[in-house]
């Protein structure tokens, strides 16, 4: 069984992924009106989102601690999907080196195309965080280690899986995020236009994941289930709140960076339950269907 294999609607769709991505090829200085900066007295995301609301920790903060929190958690996610979008590159492209001739030929096209805009999306993230003068995140825990480390040495499928349900994670949060009437127009779009392209990236990463599970040996199947839970269990908690928050913000924060017991409180809240169910009912659905959760 050759690599990174497709069933015959797998392919068709890759081929159509293709002709997508070079007829609309995104260019880092067009894509965004860069011109009109950042308006960083408006919200980008929906106060209710904010991690902590719906605790008591919330409802004692003011009103421009509230605006200030929003602010820096965008600046988490924003972060998140440049330690995603700078690492997948090296990634795909190794197992392009190492494993060419075992790659058909429309997804090793594909490989490179992916490559090629997860590089513009860093460049455009990263133009994005310096005009709106928010902080860079550190990678979550486990994240880049996983990426640089434990990935490369892997299957190319389990590569392919894995990146498929983080950037998933990341994608389906910040757009239930930012696509609403009264957001900061700027980032609004930067969410919207960076959709497009995750879009397909979403579409190609479930076509290898479903097809490598229904025909690859029931060990290394399996496997690949224990893999994804194993992240799942990490990823989705320290998605819905992170500790280091508190390092950036102006005002003394409640919930220090070591504090279990108050991080797992609101990691656990009601509000951020309903809000997980609901932001990634999509990605939930498909892994109920591959029973990986």
């Amino acid at each position: 069984m050759s690599l990174v294999a497709l069933n015959d609607g797998g392919r068709r769709g890759v081929a159509k992924l293709i002709n997508s991505s070079h007829d609309r090829p995104m260019n880092l200085n067009t894509v965004l009106p860069w011109e009109q900066g950042v308006d960083k007295r408006r919200l980008p995301k929906p106060i209710e989102q904010c991690w902590i609301a719906g605790t008591p920790y919330f409802d004692a903060l003011s009103i421009d601690q509230r605006h200030e929190l929003a602010w820096l958690e965008t600046a988490r996610d924003v972060s998140m999907f440049i330690t995603l979008e700078q690492t997948l590159p090296p990634l795909y492209m190794g197992y392009i080196n190492r494993h060419g001739s075992e790659i058909s030929r429309d997804t090793h096209e594909y490989l490179m195309i992916f490559s090629k805009e997860e590089i513009v999306h860093t460049m455009m993230f990263q133009r994005y965080m310096l005009l709106a003068e928010l902080p860079l995140f550190r990678p979550a825990e486990g994240v880049f280690e996983l990426l640089t480390v434990q990935l490369p040495s892997m299957p190319p499928e389990f590569g392919i899986a894995c990146t498929l349900v983080l950037e998933w994670v990341a994608e389906l949060g910040a757009m239930h995020a930012s696509q609403f009437d009264a957001a900061e127009p700027l980032t609004r779009q930067m969410f919207y236009e960076h959709h497009v392209d995750e879009s397909r990236h979403i579409a190609f990463g479930r076509w290898v994941t479903e097809h490598f599970l229904e025909t690859a040996p029931e060990p290394q199947a399996q496997q690949l289930r224990a893999v994804l839970r194993g992240m799942l269990a990490r990823l989705v908690p320290q998605f819905t709140y992170n500790p280091e928050v508190a390092e950036h913000l102006s005002f003394d924060f409640p919930i220090k960076r070591d504090d279990a017991e108050r991080i797992a409180e609101v990691r656990g809240s009601a509000t951020n339950a309903a809000l997980n169910r609901k932001r990634f009912a999509p990605l939930n659905s498909w892994l109920r269907k591959l029973e990986v959760a």
